[in-house]
């Protein structure tokens, strides 16, 4: 079994190559992501090299192997599942899961994910809108945000890239949470802002890196009665 420190390497490394387009990332940029010194993350990859996890190249970086990728997506899985867990039925507020699952995703065995993943109805996506995991693969889609979508045209909320408790409560404030519907009413690049409209809200203006953050698609019209 692999230790959390070698598990939080392979989980936060395959975060950044999706980031990257698959490309090699530098020990330089893992070093500032783990947040060790360059020489401690050149230390673990040169290990993991040696488990056949991932592929080390001095002075261009490293990436997963088909082997190290499968065990990073099932860490993933086991966070994502377990963020999912702590609002759902423990009842804990969104904004708080991300690092209580940083810690709960080492400790919990196979057969306790999986009956999680039972009692919670095998779902698709955690409270953030992030995809799980499923038979090691991970399905992802193209999104457009608040920041690029198209003006005046109903959105629905999909995902918040931003995890950060503070930006969290921010949406979870102006109901820009996934399964919500949004309109972007108009944008001000002048002013860096992005002014919307919220169902049953009063109107909202954001800044653009804030909308960006949001990831959103059209929403289904709503059926006409008979």
């Amino acid at each position: 079994m692999a230790s959390s420190t070698v598990e939080d390497y392979l989980k936060r490394l395959y975060m950044a190559q999706q980031e990257a387009g698959g490309s090699m990332i530098l020990m330089g940029q893992l070093a500032t992501i783990m947040g060790v010194v360059p020489g401690t993350a050149t230390s673990m990859m040169k290990a993991l090299a040696d488990s056949g996890l991932v592929q080390y190249e001095p002075r261009q970086g490293v990436r997963l192997t088909a082997s190290g990728e499968q065990l990073a997506l099932h860490v993933l899985r086991r966070h994502r599942l377990v963020e999912l867990f702590l609002v759902k039925v423990l009842g804990l507020d969104w904004s708080v899961v991300h690092d209580e699952a940083d810690v709960l995703e080492h400790a919990i065995s196979d057969r306790v994910l999986e009956r999680m993943d039972a009692v919670l109805g095998q779902p698709d996506a955690d409270p953030h809108g992030d995809p799980i995991p499923r038979k090691g693969r991970l399905r992802t889609r193209e999104h457009h945000s608040l920041a690029d979508c198209p003006t005046e045209q109903a959105q629905r909320v999909v995902r918040i890239l931003d995890q950060n408790p503070e930006f969290l409560q921010l949406a979870d404030r102006h109901g820009l949470v996934p399964g919500a519907t949004v309109t972007v009413a108009a944008r001000e690049p002048a002013a860096d802002t992005v002014r919307l409209r919220i169902p049953r809200r009063k109107p909202v203006s954001l800044g653009l890196s804030a909308a960006a953050k949001i990831l959103v698609e059209p929403a289904a019209p709503r059926s006409r009665r008979s």
